[in-house]
């Protein structure tokens, strides 16, 4: 019987060297690797539509005659062609045309075509369709079955991963693809069955529950693949397990000085999870704890915590954050908390000095630093702590897997692993957290520090411009201060956004005696850091910003914040920058800004953004609305992508493959491995050691 899983991709037809290759990009080298590269969706070409009957957003195939054909010189050189059914009228719009096309798409010619559909600006319109010529009345057939679309690389095109993936199935026929998931999976299809309605649906089957991705081989499919996601991040966790790190059971003197200094009493969610991190230290395996909170719940007094206690026990602390902005908001804040005890707190980024990098590089390596703050800077080749006991990864989601471990590998010595504390001020719905963070321990700071005021959010279109000014005015006259946040840093012809120079120019214009300061990314850090001083220092009232203050500046005065061009950013993103305000005793606003013609998808954001503050529901709708590896920060690292299983849509999948993985690690360990071998490929990540 032939073995797929070692069964080489090249003893299919048509695949030489090259195409091999390709196919290596996708990981793709084997046969049974072929069958389980999935489709990512399915198009719908078993029906001709009237065009008066088209809908927007919907792929769809339609035919009509050519009414008119013509080139265009606007923008970008393009052929438009209009063809009518005599229910509506359709534009085609080719931006890559020849002659012969040309020729062909001539007036009086009958089409049938198929694309996207869109609204153009006199009709609908569909850019670069497929389309072939209907003679003497006659066109080919319209399919028979769904059109699988898969996931591809440069140089691969789906009609060559059709006919591969035709091959594959026919291999199939004459053997046996290993049912690794035990028999009490509750499924009465067969994987073999399930492979082959997947990747060739059949005539008969129903045609909804297959792009709903609620058709039983479909359901069958993501079962199987949850588990093996489970028992990848299961195995990469025993591993960690495993290993050794420093056990941290201090007088923790230097953490009980830390919270007395503090002008408040910490909340009852913080203490719970200091004492949850105070546990973990002291178990002679490293540490892999996550901390949510919403905006403004104090996870940085928890890291402080945790930092205390670890260089109580003699270790030095490494504090990463994705950004510079943020990296400096911690390294101002852990001095503010830590200097006045006597501790060292060092400094580490992209651009600084010769002889400042120098200087930070030699007191880290000789352990003079105890808290060493910075952004990615803090992973590269030249850097060497003297004895790194503990990691603090901020806004975790944002690096990707070999940055993560690169900065835990700074601490192998001695035989021990640092521990690893990361912290996200974007909450991961629950549904999620089981499945992207099954090998992490997880805590979440479900409580905002008292005497805080919910934030009023309203929507306003950019044409009462004039009006959200006035506001801003009587606000400062009232003595508070507001953020002002542009979506883009120079102004753009293709996205509606005003640039923060121009929004700066004319605020300064319109509000005399109002002192404004500026910051955005491509400002040096010595400038960004004295305009957020002065903001902070309430020495400017109105600080104009683009998106580079979402996370990690906290200034108490400040109660209200505009944010411009809001169709522009994600709900999380929203979420992160209305948290700028409401961080004091005030009553606190958010004003968010939309210039006309909103798609639906913008609208639905702004409406979460008005009902809810809660950071836990915005991120369970935002991942409705994004999807897992977006929400996730994963696109980058290869890990949430998902084949054939999707978080939402499969939350049902989620418990039983819980117990299912359980099953198999304890009566047939074996399968184990060719699991997630089948699933993961090489392209497992190493989640234990990040």
């Amino acid at each position: 019987m032939l073995d797929l899983s070692v069964l080489p991709v090249t003893r299919l037809s048509g695949v030489g060297p090259k195409l091999a290759e390709k196919f290596a990009r996708l990981h793709i080298k084997t046969v049974q690797d072929v069958l389980f590269h999935l489709p990512l969706r399915y198009q719908d070409r078993t029906r001709e539509f009237a065009i008066g009957d088209l809908v927007p957003g919907t792929e769809a195939v339609c035919s009509g005659v050519v009414m008119s054909s013509e080139v265009a010189f606007r923008r970008r050189r393009s052929l438009i062609c209009r063809i009518s059914d005599g229910s509506g009228t359709l534009c085609l719009r080719f931006f890559h045309f020849n002659q012969q096309q040309q020729a062909a798409l001539r007036e009086g010619v009958r089409i049938r075509c198929f694309g996207e559909i869109r609204r153009g600006p006199q009709s609908l319109e569909i850019v670069h369709p497929e389309y072939q010529q209907v003679i003497d009345g006659v066109a080919a057939p319209v399919e028979q079955t769904l059109t699988p679309i898969y996931p591809v690389t440069e140089g691969l095109h789906q009609l060559s991963m059709r006919k591969v993936t035709s091959a594959a199935l026919e291999y199939l026929q004459k053997a046996e693809v290993t049912e690794l998931l035990p028999a009490l999976h509750g499924y009465k299809i067969s994987l073999k069955q399930a492979l082959n309605t997947v990747h060739r649906p059949p005539p008969d089957i129903r045609v909804d529950e297959l792009l709903q991705g609620i058709h039983p081989c479909v359901q069958r499919l993501a079962l199987e693949e949850l588990v093996a996601h489970r028992l990848s991040v299961q195995r990469a966790r025993d591993h960690a397990r495993q290993q050794n790190a420093p056990v941290m059971r201090g007088n923790n003197e230097l953490r009980d000085k830390l919270v007395k200094s503090l002008p408040f009493e910490l909340t009852g969610a913080q203490l719970r999870v200091i004492g949850e991190i105070e546990t973990d230290l002291g178990k002679g395996e490293p540490m892999l704890r996550l901390v949510q909170g919403d905006v403004g719940s104090g996870k940085t007094l928890v890291a402080a915590a945790a930092a205390a206690m670890a260089v109580d026990s003699g270790y030095q602390v490494a504090v990463m954050a994705p950004t510079e902005i943020l990296a400096e908001q911690h390294l101002l804040g852990f001095a503010e908390l830590f200097e006045p005890l006597g501790l060292k707190i060092g400094w580490l980024k992209g651009k600084l000095g010769a002889r400042q990098k120098r200087d930070s590089l030699e007191s880290i390596a000789v352990g003079h630093t105890h808290i060493a703050v910075g952004t990615h800077a803090l992973f590269q080749k030249d850097v060497s702590f003297a004895r790194l006991g503990l990691t603090i990864v901020d806004e975790q989601h944002r690096f990707g897997v070999d940055q993560r471990l690169s900065l835990r590998e700074k601490g192998l010595t001695e035989g021990l692993v640092p521990h690893q504390l990361t912290m996200t001020a974007t909450p991961i719905p629950r549904t999620l957290a089981m499945t992207a963070y099954a090998d992490l321990d997880c805590s979440v700071i479900d409580e905002l520090p008292p005497g805080r005021q919910a934030i009023t959010t309203v929507a306003i279109p950019v044409s009462r411009r004039l009006e959200v000014i006035d506001r801003v005015a009587s606000a400062i006259a009232e003595g508070r201060q507001v953020y002002w946040v542009c979506t883009l840093i120079e102004e753009s012809e293709v996205l509606q956004a005003r640039a923060a120079e121009d929004t700066l120019n004319e605020l300064t214009e319109l509000l005399t005696g109002v002192n404004i300061s500026l910051v955005h990314g491509r400002m040096t850090g010595a400038e960004k850091e004295a305009a957020m001083t002065a903001f902070k220092n309430n020495e400017t009232q109105l600080l104009v910003a683009t998106t580079v203050i979402e996370v990690g500046v906290d200034v108490p005065n400040a109660s209200l914040i505009i944010i411009e061009n809001v169709e522009r950013l994600g709900l999380s993103q929203l979420h992160q920058l209305r948290g700028r305000v409401g961080r004091g005793k005030l009553q606190s606003s958010c004003v968010l800004m939309f210039e006309a013609g909103l798609s639906n998808r913008a609208r639905d954001r702004i409406a979460i953004m008005r009902e809810s503050t809660d950071g836990f529901v915005i991120a369970e709708k935002d991942l409705q609305l994004r999807g897992a590896g977006e929400l996730l920060g994963t696109r980058q690292t290869g890990s949430m992508q998902f084949r054939i299983a999707d978080i939402m849509r499969d939350k049902h999948l989620l418990e039983p493959a819980k117990k299912l993985s359980e099953h198999i690690q304890q009566v047939e360990p074996g399968n184990v491995e060719l699991l997630v071998s089948r699933w993961m490929g090489d392209n497992a990540p190493d989640y234990g050691n990040v």
